[in-house]
């Protein structure tokens, strides 16, 4: 980019560019109203990242760090940044003292040394704890470990790390909270037992959520662009496979997207055979009318910063000291968070993402409001 206002020696080998200057940029942080954006450019390792803070109303931005192999960097600047706003829309409604970021790296796992995940944490250091980052699609803990040795601002490390280890198999418990919900507000029952189910995408989420729904008893038909990772899923659980195009096309219960964002656009939900979408992914809508377009087709959205926000809950945990006990029934109260977001959704005849979205937004405005995820919480 030509414009960016450069800051060198702010980190000794790390190039750090700020993006206020450039018009077309500053348009695109600006429009929903993001606190800063930092791109982070080291050639001699390869590391092309940016770095998103949506919000520090509630306190420093949480959010996990992203290693794709983007086609631009608008791509990746536009995923950032819906990203971030998703982790601070999902922390306040989560009554979790926490703002949201995200990050990007564009690459894959061929880029990734010791030294690129070095100058990734010197990079972040040099927000001072504006940010906070964690593990996501792409990254591990050995990555977080890695990052840690050069800046205190990362968790999600390994247990042997004095981490809490991968969150995946808590974000797969809270998407089954959610989906207990549902199934209680639209069919009066919390068990899934029978509950014909959909999941796309069988990655760290994904499989970790197949594995719980069939212990539920639930039938499950999955999907995934890795062959090797549906076949396994095929091999231990034996649930049904189908190609990524035919998993929107299955007739279930409930669709649960867990793989990238966007899935949900209006030739995809056309086409839907489904009575709700419970899922992991983040930004599951392709644009915001689409949600509109669900509501109208008669399918119930739980959106997926509510659906999903048991990974967070469970990583952010560790900045205070790991209780097991309250992660549990923080994960737990996301059945009655969720119960309470469709109540207001009805009350108020919105859809039930504009109802969280009003309870997020609600909080960061006026700390204390909204729906708070423990065990028997309040309701909204």
């Amino acid at each position: 980019m030509s414009n960016e206002a450069k800051v060198p020696g702010l980190i000794p080998d790390l190039q750090v560019e700020f993006l206020s200057t450039h018009m077309g940029v500053f348009e695109a942080i600006g429009s929903d109203g993001h606190e800063r954006v930092v791109v982070g450019h080291d050639p001699a390792t390869g590391l092309r990242a940016i770095i998103a803070i949506y919000s520090t109303e509630l306190g420093p931005a949480l959010g996990g760090t992203r290693l794709f192999p983007y086609p631009s960097d608008d791509a990746a600047l536009t995923d950032v940044l819906r990203l971030s706003k998703a982790m601070a829309l999902k922390a306040a409604a989560a009554g979790l003292d926490l703002g949201g970021g995200k990050a990007v790296i564009i690459g894959d796992r061929s880029i990734t040394s010791a030294d690129l995940w070095h100058g990734y944490g010197r990079l972040i250091d040099s927000l001072g704890g504006a940010y906070i980052t964690a593990e996501d699609v792409g990254t591990t803990t050995d990555d977080m470990r890695l990052i840690g040795e050069e800046t205190r601002w990362v968790v999600g490390r390994s247990p042997e790390d004095h981490g809490v280890g991968d969150p995946s198999p808590a974000t797969a418990r809270g998407v089954i909270r959610a989906m207990q919900a549902v199934s209680n507000h639209l069919w009066k029952t919390d068990s899934l037992h029978g509950c014909r189910v959909a999941v796309q995408g069988v990655g760290k989420v994904g499989s970790a959520l197949v594995e719980l729904l069939v212990d539920h008893g639930a039938e499950v038909v999955i999907a995934d662009i890795n062959q090797a990772a549906a076949d396994d899923m095929v091999e231990r659980f034996g649930v049904k496979a189908v190609s990524t195009e035919d998993i929107f096309l299955e007739e279930c219960d409930i669709l649960s997207p867990c793989s990238l964002g966007g899935a949900l656009n209006a030739e995809v939900i056309s086409h839907l055979q489904c009575r709700a979408v419970v899922g992991s992914a983040n930004n599951q809508l392709g644009t915001e009318a689409d949600d509109e377009r669900l509501a109208e087709t008669g399918i119930l959205y739980v959106p997926d910063f509510i659906a999903n926000v048991a990974g967070v809950i469970h990583v952010a945990a560790e900045l205070d000291g790991f209780d097991p006990e309250l992660v549990d029934n923080r994960i737990n109260g996301i059945y009655e968070a969720v119960l309470s977001i469709l109540d207001r959704a009805e009350q108020d005849d919105l859809t039930p993402n504009d109802a969280a979205i009003r309870v997020a937004e609600d909080r960061i405005g006026r700390e204390g409001n909204g729906v708070t995820f423990r065990h028997g919480g309040t309701r909204a």
